[in-house]
């Protein structure tokens, strides 16, 4: 029996493309922007035509992306500039939403990302393995998480109607979740989860979720992660880095401090890294640059944490507390604004 594809699920806002919608000004000059004039967070569209590449075609790209429905054409025109071939769109029905008075469910992100991920699902082999790419500008690695061990069957139904409530979730939201659900047969599919730390949260907020979730500086750590994962060759890490460096103006010590601070909060282990090096050296990659590298996997070949297996996170608690930290940044940023 052949391996299914394997599935990459990407936001779209602050996880590929840079986007300001912390203020109207922003959001206006994100609506009006044409395709060509989008930026992308830097080495996003290398490692999503990568990771194509070194799978010979055997993966599937969706995007599910809080970016009304009236931007499809510009954003799908965006991605076919950048060499992206999707094979599936979904953007949130803000239009809808005004018209029905739902003002809440404009930035609410449990109630439209959840139901349009376990729907998305449901067109997915059952044998089929995902990784997801977020952003901590909302709530994606909650939302994520919380879609991943639902899936699993891990989650109890009366703690996910708990979450829904404190979400505040319209009741058709309700609906289209437990009604997804119901249909959908249990798998533990989710292997990985990227959140590209877009506002520089530090990492220590995530470790809640477990070590399924990874969070990066850059596309380079990103990297890093999906090549110990199996998911990315060698030759491809150095594309990246080498994009990073060409492009957008990285320098060698920022992708050795990148590397340095993968290998210390354990999301790549020695291992991987003395394989990455062996591997490297073989596609031409100047040997001062692996020796560089190399050195500092050899002073930092430090144990991994601790797996936890079948650890499932208190869902409740950590939507209070991701509750609380959007009004304290909302607060932050509107002082910095007064004194702007």
């Amino acid at each position: 029996m052949s391996t299914p594809p394997h599935v990459y699920r990407w936001d779209l806002d602050k996880t590929y493309l840079q986007t300001d919608f912390d203020s109207l000004g922003g959001l206006l000059r994100t609506a009006m922007q044409r395709a060509a004039d989008k930026t992308n967070v830097p080495g996003s569209a290398e490692l999503l035509r990568s990771l194509r590449a070194d799978a010979s075609g055997r993966v599937l790209i969706y995007f599910v992306s809080g970016s009304p429905r009236q931007m499809r054409t510009v954003l799908a025109e965006k991605l076919r500039l950048d060499g992206i071939h999707f094979d599936g769109f979904i953007l949130k029905d803000n239009l809808n939403n005004i018209l029905r008075g739902r003002f809440r469910a404009i930035k609410e992100q449990v109630g439209y990302k959840l139901p349009a991920l376990l729907e998305a699902r449901a067109s997915a082999p059952v044998e089929a393995e995902e990784t997801l790419f977020g952003d901590d500008a909302e709530r994606d690695a909650f939302v994520y998480s919380l879609y991943a061990d639902l899936l699993a069957g891990r989650l109890p139904l009366t703690v996910l109607d708990q979450v829904l409530d404190i979400a505040n979730v319209y009741p058709d939201g309700r609906a289209a979740i437990h009604d997804a659900l119901a249909r959908l047969t249990p798998a533990d599919a989710v292997r990985r989860i990227i959140i590209h730390l877009d506002r520089r949260s530090p990492p220590v907020h995530f470790e809640s979720y477990g070590p399924r979730v990874a969070a990066v500086y850059n596309y380079f750590q990103a990297a890093l992660v999906l090549f110990q994962d199996g998911r990315l060759r060698a030759r491809a890490v150095g594309r990246i880095a080498t994009a990073l460096v060409e492009r957008h103006d990285y320098s060698l010590p920022m992708l050795l401090r990148s590397f340095q601070d993968t290998l210390r909060r354990g999301l790549v282990d020695y291992e991987a890294a003395r394989a990455l090096g062996e591997q490297v050296a073989e596609s031409g990659v100047s040997p001062s640059v692996l020796g560089l590298f190399a050195r500092e996997a050899e002073e930092m070949n430090m144990a991994p944490p601790p797996r936890r297996p079948g650890f499932v996170p208190d869902y409740p608690a950590l939507l209070h507390r991701e509750i609380q930290r959007h009004h304290i940044e909302k607060a932050r940023r509107k002082g910095i604004r007064r004194w702007l």
